[in-house]
């Protein structure tokens, strides 16, 4: 592993980190992608966390990004639970596989957890993070509103025992959920890449 730096995003590392996301995520999950479009949108939403708004640097490029919100899960008893979800977590695709991902990964949840974050909730791949603590929400008593059985729906505890006795659903939060129409006009600002429908691809 190359020795890196981990910094928090500038407005001069937008449209670079934007082209790092779009880079990152082309193609993987379907024809294009919509996640560099969801982190321009989500700077100004309230709930993003400025503070874990993060790039990874190595060899003097950016190399990595992930971004942190506010989010909360709705308990069974009433109760609005805060907690945080993050991502896109990009690393640039020559970077990949090297350990980069996890690293960042565990940097950013240690921030978190020092700024207060009881818990973490994500929709992921459980090979990659449950490496880092995570397990699936169901397992704890955690629904995910889209899909109650998701086995990709995961949350890690920051703080030790603080999801015990809690059962309740989780919506993402709104700032997730972008225009694609709108993100088609916004990509058509960066240079052109072909839209491929790939296996495994799930949209």
């Amino acid at each position: 592993m190359q020795p890196y730096r981990i910094r928090t995003e500038t407005p001069a590392d937008y449209r670079a980190v934007e082209t790092l996301t779009r880079e990152a995520f082309w193609n993987v999950y379907r024809p294009g992608c919509l996640e560099h479009y969801v982190l321009h949108q989500f700077r100004s939403q309230p709930d993003f966390v400025p503070e874990l708004d993060l790039v990874m640097e190595a060899e003097g490029a950016l190399i990595g990004h992930v971004m942190y919100v506010r989010s909360a899960i709705q308990t069974d008893d009433g109760r609005t639970l805060p907690i945080m979800t993050f991502g896109p977590i990009s690393i640039a695709p020559k970077w990949k596989r090297q350990g980069y991902g996890t690293v960042l990964l565990r940097h950013s949840m240690e921030l978190a957890r020092e700024m207060g974050a009881g818990a973490l909730a994500i929709t992921g791949n459980l090979g990659f993070y449950g490496k880092s603590g995570f397990v699936v929400a169901k397992t704890r008593g955690i629904r995910y509103a889209d899909d109650p059985d998701a086995d990709y729906f995961l949350v890690a505890e920051l703080e030790p025992g603080f999801l015990t006795g809690v059962s309740g659903t989780y919506r993402d939060p709104a700032g997730y959920f972008v225009d694609e129409t709108e993100a088609d006009q916004f990509d058509a600002s960066f240079p052109p890449k072909e839209k491929l429908k790939l296996p495994g691809q799930i949209f």
